[in-house]
């Protein structure tokens, strides 16, 4: 009954949910199936959702809501999956009755076995956690020269704002064998990007300690990756080992995304976070003397509940100290089920918003006098692919994570994508860079 359906996806949310995507993509393109961008072309809309936050969830439903437009077209059948039905399944299957099949985040393969169902006594399918975790080949959705790799699933740090042990239920580490198959199986990559909820503690549930630098090796190795990223590195797990591993290792860039959080002592204990700010400051010391040049990206809550004005400002003075390569700012969001919703001391909106704008407003300058420092210097340059909007190639340096942190814009006779070029910067805003090839002739 499938074998003549169009299918369209749309994901939502982080990149470890776009690999979640990616592999219900793999399971069509394995068994034959025809896969449309172009939602209009599509019998079967499969909708990947997000569930971390209020205003994602709101997403993922106006998201479906679209969809059933499409119903006056070709649209026959719409696939609710991911982290929203996971969660709140409970709640949505009644509810969202534009939804035909529901899976959770480890149901893909139960996914045409739910729509033949779905067409066959014409009703609508709830599979959630009926199926199992997969490791079959992927569909990229990412341009070709970058991919990312999720190394696990689940979280056991419990932080108090937060619902993903709750969706996502505990920590487990991916086989080490099935990991290496997957990476391999990618293609030619100018970047492979490692990710899970914590990728620090990789290997940790099983072996009892981290296997993380172990599985960097094993990566390094194969000839198809060229340059390897590290994000969601948890401060209190990056070791020595983990250090030393990037210090020496060429593979693999001298950049970490490290989730803080916050600084100040009280509220990250009332986070459920393991550090301080000392602790964190020293951190920082430490990686930037035993790797020279390493670039840091970070993210920060504020208005968490009982954060006085003075913590408020603590934080923007640890951020003039750290003087981060990178940071993300978010709005404390009070998650019913989570343990931080509730606490007394919840800080209305409007003063959240403010908080959130007043650390930009930091971060700017620490970002523009880093990148001011750049103008004169030439600078390789990972090309992306074409602004048409500027009529300029655009890229990033090793200091800039995909689709999170800065750009480089440049003119060049000609630039291939996946491919480094040397950049002299002549121009710099406080979040992206500007200039030109050496050859380049205007």
């Amino acid at each position: 009954m499938l074998e003549t359906k169009t299918f369209g996806m749309i994901s939502l949310g982080c990149d470890k949910n776009r690999v979640d995507a990616e592999r219900l993509l793999g399971i069509l393109r394995d068994r034959g199936y025809a896969v449309t961008s172009d939602m209009a072309e599509a019998n079967i809309l499969i909708v990947n959702t997000c569930a971390f936050l209020e205003s994602a969830r709101k997403e993922a439903i106006d998201t479906v809501l679209d969809c059933d437009t499409y119903r006056s077209g070709k649209l026959e059948k719409i696939v609710v999956s991911g982290c929203l039905p996971e969660k709140f399944i409970e709640e949505l299957f009644p509810a969202l009755t534009e939804g035909d099949v529901f899976l959770g985040c480890n149901d893909a393969d139960k996914l045409l076995e739910s729509l033949e169902r779905s067409y066959k006594e014409n009703e609508r399918v709830n599979a959630v956690r009926q199926g199992h975790e997969i490791f079959g080949e992927r569909v990229l959705t990412t341009p070709l020269h970058y991919a990312y790799l999720k190394i696990a699933d689940g979280c056991n740090n419990h932080c108090t704002y937060c619902l993903i042990p709750k969706i996502r239920g505990k920590y487990r580490s991916y086989p080490m064998e099935n990991l290496i198959a997957e990476a391999e199986g990618l293609g030619d990559l100018s970047e492979l990007i490692l990710v899970a909820q914590d990728t620090t503690r990789y290997g940790t549930d099983e072996a009892g300690k981290s296997r993380i630098v172990e599985l960097i090796q094993r990566l390094s190795a194969l000839e198809n990756i060229q340059k390897i990223r590290l994000l969601y590195c948890y401060p209190d797990v990056i070791d020595d080992d983990l250090i030393e591993e990037i210090a020496r290792n060429d593979k693999v860039l001298k950049y970490l995304d490290i989730p803080f959080q916050h600084s100040e002592d009280r509220i990250l204990k009332l986070m459920n976070r393991k550090g301080t700010r000392a602790e964190y400051l020293s951190l920082l010391q430490k990686l930037r003397t035993r790797i020279p040049g390493i670039a840091i990206r970070s993210t920060f809550i504020a208005g968490f509940p009982t954060e006085a004005e003075e913590e408020a400002a603590a934080l923007a003075s640890f951020l003039r100290e750290a003087k981060l390569t990178n940071c993300g700012f978010f709005a404390y969001s009070r998650e019913p089920g989570t343990p931080a919703y509730k606490l007394k001391g919840q800080i209305p909106q409007r003063i959240k918003d403010k908080r959130v704008k007043a650390l930009y407003a930091v971060q700017q300058e620490i970002s523009g006098e880093f990148l001011q420092e750049k103008i004169g210097k030439t600078i390789d340059v990972l090309c992306d692919g074409i602004d048409y909007e500027s009529g300029m190639f655009v890229g990033r340096a090793y200091w800039s994570a995909p689709e999170i942190d800065g750009k480089v814009y440049f003119h060049s006779s000609f630039a291939g994508q996946g491919e480094v070029y040397k950049v002299k910067i002549t121009e710099a805003d406080s979040y992206d860079l500007f200039g030109k090839t050496e050859e380049y002739q205007e």
